[in-house]
């Protein structure tokens, strides 16, 4: 989308983007529209508890107060290579002694943009604001220049031009909220880090993030360097709020974690039973004289890998599964390599990503070490396969039941969601959903 985030080539080759989004021109829409009632209120709270002027010599009587305030018209526009317009209409109604009541404008033109501070959070800034007032219509008779210059001093125009940004729902808080880390197991956490202040093209604005996992608190090194990430053009404007995309070396750091944290370590209960195996592998008589369930303690020997292709994402697992009975303690009599890979699907629940091991599209068992002997591989498989097949998949998919966190800022949720794999990439189009109060 718009070369998405190679157009930010950052000066660190650690400093690479692997996933990012691009607010659409839509999105921007839509935030105008969901802020305008907050806008509303706050202008409203702002205006109206201004205590009214003194009466001035000139006209003693006047008292003008602020009696409504009414957001007309709240518009977020981009503006290419820049950033976003802000233009907002106000209808103010005025009252003065004895009954005379009149309308005024109050027009704010204002450009911002998202900046990085020095602690690295994305912060809203105004660059420029441009406020008007006019009278629309007057009920008074009498020349209504004193009473608008007494509105003036009412209206703190440059308090109202400072503080504009308040006036969106996603202020500062809500911008630092998109690189809080977010758990994946109880010890592994994944953070969204931006890489540089947004970039604004005719897409929309595009935001750069780099991923980093954590396990017991400390960052991960990743498994590999990540190539600056890039997509192509779209082949017309996306319609959808936000596009998000996700990088190969992203799922493969995701695993990466996963396995570090110890989580794709799994304990496998197989069918068999050390009488039942005694009767295909003869030497396993001398080893157990009870009868005692067979288990499978599977831990990862090197990183996983996984591999995005159009419409498919696989996972490739690389396993060594001790073969044992008893429990304590846990006595091994067969170690076998257990090379795994698996269709991966993917699907979004609010701001999460589900990821969950689907088919398994081929298993490779190779025998490491034996205490009972040379086996046959035809051997293995047929005891052990139908036990990894099925189980593998199932315990990574608990690991996996809670999901990971999508880059996202607080009170939003991601709805109309569409998830499309290519070669190297995953790109999950969504609009935005202001979560509804509670409370």
């Amino acid at each position: 989308l718009s070369v998405l985030l190679s157009l930010l080539v950052p000066a660190h080759t650690t400093r690479s983007p692997d996933c990012g989004g691009i607010l659409t021109p839509s999105g921007l829409r839509y935030l105008a529209e969901v802020s305008k009632p907050h806008a509303e209120s706050v202008l409203r709270r702002d205006l109206l508890d201004s205590p009214a002027p003194a009466p001035s010599p000139t006209s003693p009587s006047s008292r003008n107060q602020i009696i409504s305030v009414k957001v007309d018209k709240f518009s977020l526009t981009l503006i290419p290579d820049t950033g976003m317009r802000l233009s907002i209409e106000v209808d103010l109604g005025i009252t003065s002694a004895p009954s005379s009541t009149k309308e005024m404008r109050l027009s704010i033109l204002a450009d911002l943009h998202v900046d990085m501070n020095p602690e690295g959070n994305l912060e809203l800034v105004t660059s420029d604001c441009k406020p008007t007032l006019e009278e629309v219509q007057s009920t008074e008779e009498t020349d209504s220049k004193s009473s608008g210059s007494d509105v003036d001093k009412q209206i703190n125009v440059e308090k109202i031009c400072l503080e504009v940004s308040k006036l969106l729902l996603f202020p500062n808080e809500r911008l630092m909220s998109l690189a809080a880390p977010f758990p994946i197991t109880p010890n592994c956490q994944v953070q969204y880090l931006p890489l540089a202040a947004p970039m604004y093209s005719e897409q929309g604005i595009i935001i750069s993030l780099q991923t980093t996992f954590q396990v017991a608190g400390a960052v991960i090194p990743l498994p590999v360097s990540p190539v600056p990430f890039s997509m192509p053009e779209p082949a017309s404007s996306s319609a959808s709020h936000l596009i998000l995309a996700f990088s190969e070396h992203f799922y493969t750091s995701l695993f990466s974690a996963l396995e570090e944290s110890g989580a794709l370590n799994v304990s496998l209960l197989s069918s068999l039973t050390t009488a039942t195996l005694a009767e295909r592998i003869t030497q396993m008589g001398s080893l157990f004289q009870e009868d005692l369930p067979v288990v499978l303690q599977a831990v990862t020997r090197s990183s996983p890998h996984v591999v995005l292709e159009e419409d498919k994402a696989i996972v490739q697992l690389f396993l060594t599964a001790q073969i044992g009975a008893g429990s304590s303690p846990f006595q091994s009599f067969l170690s076998v390599n257990v090379d795994v890979s698996a269709r991966l699907q993917l699907s979004v629940a609010d701001t999460r990503m589900i990821i969950s091991v689907a088919a398994v599209e081929d298993i490779e068992l190779s025998l490491a070490t034996s205490d009972v002997g040379p086996i046959l591989a035809a051997l293995l498989e047929e005891l052990f396969l139908p036990t990894i097949r099925e189980e593998v998949p199932a315990q990574i998919n608990k690991v996996l039941r809670q999901g990971v966190s999508l880059p996202h800022i607080a009170s939003f949720t991601y709805t109309d969601v569409n998830i499309t794999i290519h070669k190297d990439y995953v790109l999950i189009p969504c609009n935005l959903q202001l979560e509804a109060r509670t409370g």
